[in-house]
């Protein structure tokens, strides 16, 4: 970092510094959750043992039940590798896991959530018309850019945007310098949704910032996923907040029941301003995704800034999910158009596991299916369904050099394992895939044949491209796109190959493990 990014700015903390130990967790609102869930599984998990032995009706009862689950995943539209993980876990556990499949396609506790995001989406469907001059200019026309409009407004509101400035950056700690500068300019409202938002520098600064602008009578919104009650944050953080002026929620907090719902996680990171500014990508509010501290070498992330008419598709995506729990529903904000001089096109998407539109996963393989040249990948993780697996390596077979950049040092064994067991096939194919030497990679980009890129949350693996609420930014023909695809050729200097003669040198074990966990990987 530089003496600029090294300054100390004034931090602001509501939770004490001392992390809560094993006594404080079990005592606390999530510990008791967790516990009160585990008795409701070991509840219904006994009655079937106690009973079934003793009456053959139950048995009898049981088996319809499981050859009824069987058939019903046979004929679903499920993708077929988490089939194939059902259908051995349902073998292997016949009870648990046919009750499990039962519980995750029924999407109990999360219907009133599915019904109400729904209702936002008709609400908001016409909120943001495509510009018709803009989707008929004959680059879009020409590359096929088109189509992926068409898909993408038939299933949310997402318009191809020109007269938007697009600003780069290769790491978390340059994005922060410049959403402190930004933030700082606020005068109407600043909205934030995140994954993580863990009490440190980063957030602290921030934090800072928005009281100020709060009590200045800016209109100031924090949202962050209910999961880091767990992790990081206290389960009353929003009135914390609310004592600031600041109106805060957590999405998905932790309840005292067993449901799916908790399988879907607000894994986007949005910042919008005035409507004027708008932030995506990698980066969350914690101090290792500024290089602040070290937790697994040095943290390579990647984000982008949005100026002009685009800022609106990221208002209107934090008011959908921010209106899911409000009364009254307004999209004002959402509004603001403020064009700005620029080159190129933009399209701002987001995905929800909740319908059956699989976007993040659609965009990737529009990029990897158009490309004649190049497609060049990071990612913190390489969990692939066999869709996903067959676009890359066929597109390898035809020619189109398919580079990936993954973490020298990982953040979770089992997904490091899970992406090694994917390296014989792909190399095999042609795919060159590389590891980040100095550390961990979190960033998640595409970039193509240089005029084509995302930037955006969505990583490659079945957490993010089947239960995430995601969203990334499309770029075609920006002048930033050059700055990305310069980045991962400097980013590539730093990695180590991985070829078909040396791909199981760091030890036989990762590869025994991957495999292993391949038949869980669904889950993951």
């Amino acid at each position: 970092m530089s003496s600029k990014d090294k300054m100390d700015l004034e931090v602001l903390r509501l939770i004490p510094k001392k992390r809560k130990g094993l006594l404080g967790l079990v005592f606390s609102r999530v510990g008791i959750t967790i516990i009160l869930v585990l008795i409701e599984v070991l509840v219904l998990f006994t009655f079937f043992a106690v009973f079934a032995g003793d009456n053959w009706w139950l048995m009898l009862l049981q088996g319809a039940f499981e050859l009824t689950m069987i058939l019903y995943l046979f004929n679903c539209s499920m993708d077929s590798s988490p089939k194939l993980t059902w259908l051995v876990l349902i073998v292997i556990f016949p009870v648990p896991a046919s009750i499990l499949l039962w519980l995750t396609k029924k999407d109990i506790g999360h219907m009133k959530l599915k019904k109400r995001l729904e209702l936002m989406i008709r609400e908001t469907k016409k909120k943001l018309p495509q510009n018709p001059y803009t989707i008929i200019e004959d680059d879009i026309i020409m590359s096929g850019t088109d189509d992926l409009v068409h898909y993408l407004n038939r299933t949310g509101c997402f318009p191809l945007y020109e007269n938007t400035q697009v600003k780069f950056f290769p790491l978390g700690e340059y994005k922060f310098r410049s959403v402190i500068d930004e933030l700082q300019k606020a005068e109407k409202f600043i909205f934030l949704e995140y994954f993580i938002l863990d009490e440190g520098y980063m957030w602290g600064s921030i934090l800072n910032i928005l009281a100020q602008k709060a009590a200045a009578g800016v209109d100031v919104r924090v949202m962050y996923d209910g999961m880091c009650e767990i992790s990081t944050l206290t389960s009353d953080y929003p009135q914390r907040m609310a004592k600031l002026g600041i109106k805060c929620k957590p999405f998905s907090p932790i309840r005292p029941f067993f449901s799916t719902h908790y399988n879907y996680r607000d894994h986007r990171k949005i910042l919008v301003i005035d409507g004027k500014v708008a932030y995506t990508g990698g980066v969350n509010l914690a101090d290792e995704y500024i290089n602040r501290i070290n937790r697994f070498g040095h943290w390579k992330d990647t984000a982008v800034m949005l100026k002009g008419e685009a800022v609106q598709s990221f208002t209107l995506m934090f008011l959908q999910m921010w209106n899911l729990t409000e009364r009254e529903l307004r999209w004002d904000e959402c509004e603001i158009r403020i064009p700005e001089a620029s080159d190129g096109f933009v399209i701002p998407f987001c995905d929800s596991p909740l319908d059956e539109n699989k976007v993040g996963e659609r965009v990737y393989m529009d990029i990897i299916n158009h490309a004649r040249s190049y497609v060049h990948i990071m990612t913190p993780y390489l969990i692939l369904d066999n869709e996903m697996e067959d676009a890359l390596k066929y597109a390898a077979e035809r020619g189109v050099d398919i580079k990936i950049i993954l973490p020298g040092i990982p953040d979770k064994k089992g997904a490091y394992a899970l992406a090694k067991s994917h390296y014989k096939s792909l190399l095999k194919a042609g795919v060159r895939l590389y590891e980040y030497t100095p550390g961990f990679v979190h960033a998640k980009i595409f970039v193509s044949d240089n005029e084509k890129a995302v930037v955006g949350t969505i990583n490659l693996d079945y957490r993010s491209l089947y239960h995430h609420f995601e969203c990334g930014t499309y770029l075609f023909k920006n002048s930033s796109i050059a700055e990305i695809e310069k980045d991962y050729s400097q980013t590539l200097k730093k990695c180590c190959e991985i070829t078909k003669d040396n791909y199981k040198e760091k030890g036989k074990g990762w590869f025994v493990l991957g495999g292993v966990m391949k038949l869980i990987a669904p889950m993951m």
